[in-house]
């Protein structure tokens, strides 16, 4: 099963202007493309898209109304406007039932290190292959009651019947440390504020030099 259903059209018109005026009427651009097809150029109702694209990886079936076909697909970049968050173009990449797919999970992190440590998350995401419609929406990683000083690797964690791990085993995901101590972490936060102080004196220096510079050119 799809994740989301998605009616498309045929783009016909292009250029900056046409995708401006797409966006206005709430439409989304985008090229499908993959197995050797030419790529097919299409608008998608910006607001369901949106939503469907909420699910990473999510498998968006596109049917066209008037043929009445439909293909799946992956969305494979998605840009999106900085400052209005409109998503103003799409790549999808075509898929078909039982193929095998490399697509980036995100890792979610479950559970409790022991008492007194600090967990740090090196990658929060790890690359996998897995049948193109059962691709699983994260990576559980356990850290239950992890000590000081542990390591967890890409190899170290548990994957689902079907997917396998592409991301180099060796790829550190969690990293367990010991927890900072009041007097260490004013150390730090003291040792910050001096490097600062350094790096303002540091960069003000040349200024006050080329102050100094212009001045004696103008009582020359």
């Amino acid at each position: 099963m799809a994740d989301a259903t998605l009616d498309v059209t045929r783009r016909e018109e292009f250029g900056k202007g046409a995708s401006r005026r797409f966006r206005r009427e709430g439409k989304v651009p985008a090229v499908l493309y993959g197995h050797g097809m030419e790529p097919v150029h299409l608008l998608l109702d910006a607001h369901p898209t949106m939503l469907a694209l909420r699910t990473p990886n999510a498998l968006l079936k596109l049917t066209n109304p008037e043929s009445g076909k439909s293909e799946l697909s992956l969305a494979k970049d998605v840009q999106i406007n900085p400052v209005t968050r409109v998503i103003e173009h799409l790549d999808l990449l075509l898929v078909k039932r039982g193929e095998k797919v490399e697509v980036e999970v995100p890792v979610v992190v479950e559970g409790e290190a022991a008492p007194g440590t600090l967990v740090s998350v090196d990658n929060q995401s790890l690359l996998i292959s897995a049948d193109a419609t059962k691709l699983p929406d994260s990576i559980e990683v356990s850290i239950e009651g992890r000590e000081v000083g542990e390591h967890l690797y890409a190899a170290d964690v548990t994957l689902p019947e079907g997917v396998e791990l592409v991301s180099d085993g060796e790829l550190l995901i969690v990293n367990v440390s010991a927890q900072l101590s009041e007097e260490q972490l004013e150390a730090e936060l003291e040792s910050d504020a001096v490097d600062e102080e350094v790096a303002a004196s540091a960069g003000a220096a040349p200024a006050d030099e080329a102050a100094a510079s212009e001045g004696d050119a103008e009582e020359e």
